[in-house]
């Protein structure tokens, strides 16, 4: 299992947590593949862009209508968190549906 996300973000730390045997990715320092980047587009579509982020915020309108994928590719701390990848299976965020999910109580 994989766990993409930033080291700072408290929902990341939380996530990690609660999956102790997750690796984990940290998209600002190691980037993310454009592989995991378009499988997850292909299943989340513009969700999986955070547009609440400071990152987000400071970019121009003109950046910002770029296509979701070379936005995330520019700038991956635009990606919502955490991205997890359970043996071929993602989830977005670490709502209680995918704790239920994922945490094996």
């Amino acid at each position: 299992m994989r766990l993409y996300g930033i080291k700072t973000c408290d929902t990341c730390r939380k996530a990690l947590k609660s999956l102790p045997d997750a690796e984990f990715i940290d998209v600002r320092a190691q980037g993310i593949s454009e592989n995991v980047l378009s499988a997850a587009f292909e299943k989340f579509g513009k969700a999986l862009l955070n547009t609440r982020s400071t990152t987000w915020r400071g970019l121009d309108e003109d950046t910002r209508n770029r296509p979701v994928l070379e936005l995330l590719v520019d700038h991956p701390t635009l990606m919502k968190r955490p991205l997890i990848d359970a043996d071929g299976q993602m989830y977005l965020g670490w709502t209680p549906e995918n704790r239920q999910a994922l945490v094996v109580a």
